[in-house]
């Protein structure tokens, strides 16, 4: 996602200097972790659909194959989607192991025009959709608005004394922050079609067997699942049953990440790697527990959204800077979080839960097989999902005192991503990705 927003800025960038019709040459350089797993993540697919004129949130993802085929064939580019420029691929897609100063995940873009102008400019894919670019990340620049929030917090213990202070909830807390950009109608609406589209990614998972693509030749399994599921739904103590609630959380999970090694439409929650765990444990919730409703979907999305925040502004969310602890690691925490908060939790309870749920993935590592997003990650997301919800029943199990605060666990995986060794940060070249290919 992050490097297809980063092609359709550089498009615009071009548009609005009036350069684009100039444009008759392109180059995609990926660097880094974008090298190493670039083709298994579709990297290099993303920037092109990208330059083509392509969003995340509104590309239909089936179009995809047919327009790289078209583009091999012919070997021209519809850059911003109108203006024809030479791109052989194998001169123009280049592949550099080295990462830049900023960010591993890097991609440099340099337009050529006929005039012999050059147009370039370098953008750093920092997880979950993301991206700066190079006049960002000289400056220090993450976050560009300067909106003044009525409850500000950059940490877990800020955002508590807040709470209680104002006698607010967490989800509260986090609905009056957004109505700083909104009115609270169209943030209800805003989650609301977030859910829509992690039920249909959920729903479309379902529905697909087969084999993945990629090499790997892993077979689908949640369609099969959730269909002997689905023939054992009227025996009520058969759904009730702690193995087969497991398997409901599974089967969600499962679908989704599934869905996303397929290359389909998923909510970055907070990154593709990790899309399913929140998905799972709230569907789980909506489908299962008497009485949910829509409020309970924006309640649980506000306060998840709330511990994402506090890993991405003092960690990271990346598996290329602090492995797989910082996207499975940082989901759990958010979907512990979301649950305990729409159970009843308070905001000691939710924080208790999103401590346990990131405690329990520290020193996690990123280590795709082949650079696919599919051995260990999907598997990862659906254990991932059910110990969110062993987190969030611990912790409601509680007062909300603990021993280590969500803080502090949080700095210990940033540390712990610093220490961790490149070869187990999303760059193929280590652990389960190494030592599962049979020599």
């Amino acid at each position: 996602m992050g490097p297809m927003r980063a092609a359709h800025d550089f498009v615009e960038a071009l548009r609005a200097r009036d350069a684009l019709s100039r444009v008759t040459r392109v180059e995609v350089h990926l660097h880094g972790s974008l090298c190493a797993t670039g083709v298994g993540h579709g990297t290099d697919r993303a920037v092109i659909m990208g330059l083509m004129g392509e969003r995340p949130e509104s590309i239909d993802p089936d179009i995809v194959p047919a327009c790289i085929e078209e583009l091999h064939e012919s070997q021209t580019l519809l850059l911003g989607g109108q203006v024809p420029v030479s791109f052989p691929w194998s001169r123009d897609m280049q592949w550099h192991e080295n990462s830049l100063d900023y960010h591993p995940n890097a991609l440099r873009l340099i337009a050529h025009a006929h005039d012999g102008e050059c147009y370039r400019n370098t953008y750093y894919s920092v997880g979950g959709g993301f991206v700066i670019d190079e006049a960002q990340a000289a400056n220090g620049a993450l976050d560009t608005d300067t909106t003044t929030l009525p409850y500000d917090f950059a940490t877990a213990d800020e955002l508590l004394s807040l709470c209680r202070i104002h006698g607010l909830r967490i989800s509260e807390l986090m609905l009056e922050n957004e109505k700083a950009w909104r009115d609270e109608a169209s943030v209800r609406d805003a989650l609301w079609h977030i859910w829509e589209a992690m039920k249909a990614c959920v729903d479309n998972g379902l529905r697909h067997d087969g084999v993945l693509p990629g090499g790997l030749n892993v077979k689908r399994r949640a369609s099969a699942l959730h269909r002997r599921l689905q023939a054992a739904k009227d025996d009520t103590s058969v759904i009730a049953s702690t193995f087969s609630a497991m398997d409901w959380v599974n089967v969600f999970a499962l679908a989704v990440n599934e869905e996303n090694a397929a290359g389909g439409r998923m909510v970055t929650a907070p990154t593709n790697g990790a899309a399913g765990i929140v998905p799972a444990v709230l569907h789980y919730y909506m489908r299962f527990q008497p009485g949910a409703c829509q409020r309970d979907v924006v309640d649980f999305l506000l306060a998840a959204g709330a511990i994402g925040i506090l890993c991405k502004k003092n960690a990271s969310i990346s598996g290329a800077e602090v492995g797989c602890q910082g996207e499975v690691g940082s989901a759990c925490a958010m979907a512990a979080a979301g649950l305990a908060e729409v159970m009843g939790g308070t905001p000691a309870q939710v924080e208790n839960a999103a401590e346990i749920g990131l405690e329990h993935n520290l020193g996690l590592t990123c280590d795709p097989i082949g650079g696919l997003v599919q051995v260990p990650c999907i598997e990862r997301n659906a254990i991932a999902s059910v110990k969110a919800i062993n987190a969030a029943q611990m912790a409601l199990g509680g007062d909300g005192e603990h021993f280590v605060s969500l803080d502090r666990v949080i700095r210990t995986m940033r540390d712990t991503g610093r220490d961790m060794q490149d070869k187990y940060k999303e760059t193929s070249r280590g652990g389960l990705a190494v030592n599962a290919i049979e020599c």
